[in-house]
């Protein structure tokens, strides 16, 4: 049996994804910048694309702008808001526990002299409100924050933030990299303040190298990528047709079946909580139903490193993850889990196992037995 456990670093796409992806590519080929037939029958998928997602998100969909993914889109919101907006503050706020398409350039802003706030979180992996409160000021000029965190499913109360910053003050923009929630729960940007929205295509049975960011009209940025004025001059270069059709259609399934996903995914991520934690040794770092993410279950395992398990798991056809898989493929202590004060001793041996609707209880089943005959071997071999 083969269990692919690890959805948050990239899915299978769909059948029709997959049908859609190929006509673009050798059917409808055209440059969608071009004047004849065959490039307006190119640029028609983009169109779709936008409409589809602009439906879901409840957006003018002039306000969405395709690239080539999560880092892309999360680099051009924060150093392209922070460029645009030099002259009204330095102060940006994000919090300890950022994916590293988030973390990096804010490290890059600071050596340019902004100065970055890093928000704490609780146990629990969500950011403390207070802090927000008490570091807001008249010369911050972003806040970025993840809805749902890539390591351990933690939800962050996007649209209280929002709210708050706006009432404090109306100007500063609110970023929300969004990789992980988009096609797992509803999102609707004008309701919860969000200015700016980053999403990647293959995190939700969508082809890599595809993604968007919805751009609230009249936000103060700076494109990042300049050459021929696509997208209006936000995003320049020729659009990726055959991936845009991709997401588009992506998306669409997404929201089609949306509660339907979210029970499966929800009822296996519980049922492998229950499990997990039937097992000696085993400290699980995710929250059960709707008070986490329905798709993330981290998980440490006293005495067996990350990779240790991940391998030996490997050789048994199920598939998981040794934390965030867009930052090494060489495992490295958690940010996050650091900012949880995960206990030192399992920092090293804590893994991500992610669902997608594909998943099944059997797989987990499978999974359960293999960790029960691996487990004390591993145990075994702990370095001393």
């Amino acid at each position: 049996m083969e269990a692919y456990f690890d959805n948050s670093a990239t899915t299978k796409v769909t059948e029709s994804v997959k049908d859609i992806v190929v006509k673009a590519m050798t059917e409808d080929y055209g440059n969608p910048s071009s004047m004849h037939m065959v490039g307006v029958e190119a640029e028609k998928y983009i169109k779709t694309a936008k409409e589809n997602i602009a439906k879901i998100l409840k957006v003018d969909q002039r306000e969405i702008y395709f690239n080539s993914g999560g880092t892309e889109g999360n680099n051009q919101a924060i150093i392209g808001v922070a460029e645009a907006n030099k002259r009204s503050g330095n102060k940006i706020i994000t919090t300890e526990i950022e994916h590293a398409s988030v973390a990096s350039p804010m490290k890059y802003l600071e050596k340019e002299g902004y100065q970055v706030v890093y928000l704490p979180v609780d146990h629990l992996g969500v950011v403390d409100m207070e802090t927000l409160k008490k570091e807001m000021s008249a010369d911050t000029i972003l806040v970025s924050v993840m809805y749902v965190n890539n390591e351990v499913g933690a939800m962050q109360p996007v649209g209280e933030i929002g709210k708050y910053i706006k009432t404090v003050n109306p100007k500063v923009v609110f970023h929300v990299d969004a990789i992980q929630a988009f096609g797992k729960m509803e999102i609707r940007p004008k309701r919860e303040k969000i200015d700016i929205l980053t999403v990647s295509g293959h995190k939700i049975h969508g082809p890599k190298g595809s993604g968007f960011i919805y751009i609230q009209k009249n936000t103060k940025i700076h494109p990042i990528i300049s050459g021929g004025g696509q997208q209006d001059g936000m995003r320049s270069g020729t659009e990726n047709v055959p991936g845009i059709a991709g997401i588009g259609q992506a998306a669409k399934e997404c929201y089609d079946h949306l509660e339907e996903n979210v029970k499966i995914m929800t009822e296996l991520k519980d049922y492998l909580i229950d499990r997990l934690s039937q097992i000696e040794g085993v400290t699980v770092n995710s929250r059960k139903g709707n008070q986490g993410a329905p798709h993330i279950v981290s998980a440490s395992f006293k005495g067996v490193r990350s990779e240790v398990l991940l391998h030996a798991l490997e050789e048994k056809g199920i598939y998981v993850s040794a934390g965030s898989a867009c930052s090494s493929n060489r495992p490295s202590v958690s940010r996050t889990l650091k900012a949880m004060q995960i206990d030192k001793d399992l920092l090293e041996s804590t893994v991500r196992f992610s669902f997608s609707k594909l998943n099944t209880k059997e797989q987990i089943d499978y999974c359960m037995e293999q960790l029960q005959e691996l487990l004390p071997v591993l145990r075994k071999y702990v370095r001393r």
